[in-house]
């Protein structure tokens, strides 16, 4: 069967899908996956088939930050939405049986699928199924009981399905169809969510069609090796803390660079620095901290003695399978759900917005996740739960079983 799975954004909406593409492929399926460009050596280096969607998600993000106004954030919205709804006609274009969406493209990928009379399943990375159990994450509004968090997770399929609707418009001009946006009835559907159900447990008001599938681990590229000098640093002392703000922070590598050399250097701790989008580093040689490059979160996290991070899904889930505490930061999006949940779930000592870090708040936080043991005990606890489940399994059984209507 030829899959193509549709994905847009930073490398934590693109990795998750090398290891579930991966899965597939052994198991007989042909996999291509549609993403930006600056990930073709990534999916290609994991064996998996790639097709460009174009965006810079990279240059989006400073974009915005640079924008003068509400009109002009939404005007470069609107460019880059318009520029997904272009990638998927020509990726579907390659031919394909069914489609794979993440959230953020799925209103694109229900268009394509109409186009072509071809199943579209969501392979979704967060959750995004209204629920009156918790509030979804990016909720605004009354949350205080089931009823206003299930009204507001509506909002937020709503809005998302905004950012796309001029988007999703165009590509059903594009292959022919009514301009008329299609009914409830054809949502996308079943959905399959790649987290642990250990971490979030699946609301009981989930329609049936929905399901907590467990996590889809990021393929390790073929053939790589961590560098040497990573390596060398790691044995010549303690556990390290790993420091990393993934795709967030572009542009504020020196102001955090000096920050995270005072919360180290407070902490007093040994440190490894991921450089990411922020562009961290820059410690004069301190034999303290060192900064990399990107390195595989399943190889390096065990290593470690802790992992400050955004809170993204994808590191969130590294940091709970590699059995540490964890500190995090979260900046926007789905990332002040998940930090929340890891102060929730006794892995964490609190969460510290990204807004308001200091040294001395991200020292302190630091000192706090490794003096007390119950920390480690609980990230124990659920890396165990963890391990026991396969997130790829639902999909590929779904796919197996000639798409039967779930």
């Amino acid at each position: 069967m030829r899959v193509l799975i549709i994905t847009a954004g930073s490398r934590g909406d693109v990795a998750p899908y090398t290891g579930l593409g991966r899965r597939l492929q052994e198991a007989g399926h042909e996999v291509v996956v549609a993403a930006h460009p600056a990930f073709e050596a990534l999916i290609g280096g994991c064996g998996l088939g790639f097709r460009a969607v174009p965006g810079d998600p990279q240059a989006l993000i400073r974009d915005w930050a640079r924008a003068g106004s509400r009109e002009e954030i939404q005007a470069l919205t609107r460019a880059y939405a318009d520029g997904l709804a272009d990638g998927v006609a020509q990726a579907v274009g390659g031919g394909v049986d069914v489609l794979l969406t993440a959230f953020g493209p799925a209103s694109l990928a229900r268009v394509a699928g109409e186009a072509l009379g071809i199943p579209v399943i969501g392979t979704y990375l967060v959750p995004s199924v209204p629920t009156g159990e918790f509030a979804l994450p990016s909720a605004r509004g009354d949350l205080d009981g089931p009823e206003g968090r299930l009204a507001a997770g509506q909002d937020v399929v709503r809005r998302a399905e905004g950012v796309f609707s001029g988007a999703a418009s165009r590509l059903r001009s594009h292959f022919g169809l009514p301009v008329e946006a299609p009914s409830a009835s054809s949502d996308v559907r079943p959905v399959f969510h790649g987290f642990s159900p250990s971490v979030l447990p699946r609301p009981d008001d989930w329609p049936s069609w929905v399901g907590a599938a467990g996590y889809w681990w990021p393929a390790r590229p073929d053939g790589w090796q961590p560098p040497a000098d990573l390596v060398d640093f790691l044995r010549a002392g303690p556990p390290p803390v790993f420091i990393g703000f993934g795709s967030m922070a572009v542009g504020e590598g020196e102001r955090l660079s000096e920050l995270v050399a005072g919360a180290v250097k407070r902490a007093g701790v040994r440190a490894v620095l991921q450089a990411g989008w922020a562009d961290l580093g820059g410690f004069g040689g301190s034999g303290d901290v060192l900064a990399v490059g990107d390195v595989p979160h399943d190889w390096l996290f065990p290593r470690t003695a802790a992992v400050v991070h955004h809170a993204g899904a994808g590191t969130t889930a590294a940091a709970l399978r590699a059995g540490v505490p964890a500190v995090p930061v979260p900046v926007m999006a789905d990332q002040p759900f998940w930090a929340a949940r890891l102060c929730e779930l006794g892995v964490a000592p609190r969460s510290l917005p990204f807004q308001d870090l200091t040294a001395e708040a991200l020292g302190a936080a630091i000192s706090d996740s490794l003096a007390d043991p119950s920390y480690r005990h609980r990230a124990t606890e659920l890396a165990h739960a963890i391990a026991t489940e396969d997130g790829a399994a639902a999909v590929l059984a779904h796919l197996d079983s000639g798409l039967a209507e779930a």
